[in-house]
């Protein structure tokens, strides 16, 4: 199996060629800064990216960048009909339309967080929040200190949740000064600080208790472990949308 991993450079997608060598897959890196790339199979800059999917047999495209590069680089999966698999955060509203429209004509699986254990946290969120009606919720997402997107994409995943099986329904980002809770009310924390890899944590409390429930990647592999899952995965299905937890049902 042949991967084109966009943002090669970056920690994500160092990471990703790191275990994909672990694994025998073959990687073109993606990159206008690409050194040292040795697990790679061959490079490209980001600009060449059409040529190579169109010229080399590749299975699939990993993208962990910015959402303007991200939607770039989907353009030319649909020109040379190569699946996608997209890690990026921080769409705007146009740009989550493109995705769509390519979806159209490629698989597409896009995922704020890959990891696995996420996947059993937003079940376990909506469980709770179904079963404690009433109750205060305050979401807390802490990562590195060169994340850009803020609150997480996989904190916005897990509100969506806790707002789809509750009366609240507004978010209130950080407190200062006088501001007494609110009926309906999610609190949203963020933090950003060293090299921290991803922590979430969900609070739920009402009736003289708390329940906590968190989760922690203790290595960015476990994401690249998701994403090349998702991408060995999505590399055999047809044009549409894709959920991750998709990948986890059926392997």
């Amino acid at each position: 199996m042949t991967i084109a991993v966009t943002g090669a450079s970056g920690r994500m997608g160092r990471s990703i060629l790191g275990l994909a060598s672990d694994r025998g897959v073959e990687t073109i890196a993606v990159s206008r800064t690409l050194t040292d790339v040795d697990e790679a199979a061959s490079t490209c800059q980001p600009e060449d990216l059409p040529s190579v999917l169109a010229e080399q047999s590749v299975d699939a495209l990993i993208d962990f960048t910015v959402p303007a590069a991200s939607v770039e680089f989907l353009d030319a999966c649909v020109d040379t009909e190569t699946p996608a698999v997209i890690g990026t955060t921080g769409f705007e509203a146009s740009e989550l339309d493109r995705i769509e429209r390519a979806s159209d004509v490629v698989p597409v699986l896009r995922a704020a967080n890959f990891a696995r254990g996420v996947q059993g946290l937003l079940a376990l969120v909506r469980e709770a929040a179904g079963a404690l009606p009433g109750y205060d919720v305050e979401l807390t997402e802490t990562h590195h200190n060169g994340k850009r997107d803020a609150p997480s994409g996989t904190a916005n995943t897990l509100l969506d949740a806790i707002e789809a099986e509750t009366d609240a329904t507004e978010r209130v980002y950080g407190r200062d000064g006088i501001q007494p809770r609110s009926d309906g009310e999610i609190g949203v924390h963020v933090r950003r600080a060293g090299s921290i890899r991803g922590e979430h944590e969900v609070v739920f409390a009402g009736n003289d208790e708390v329940l906590t429930l968190t989760h922690r990647a203790e290595s960015r592999r476990v994401f690249a472990a998701g994403a090349l899952d998702a991408a060995t995965w999505l590399a055999g299905q047809e044009p549409g949308q894709y959920a991750f937890s998709e990948v986890i049902a059926d392997t």
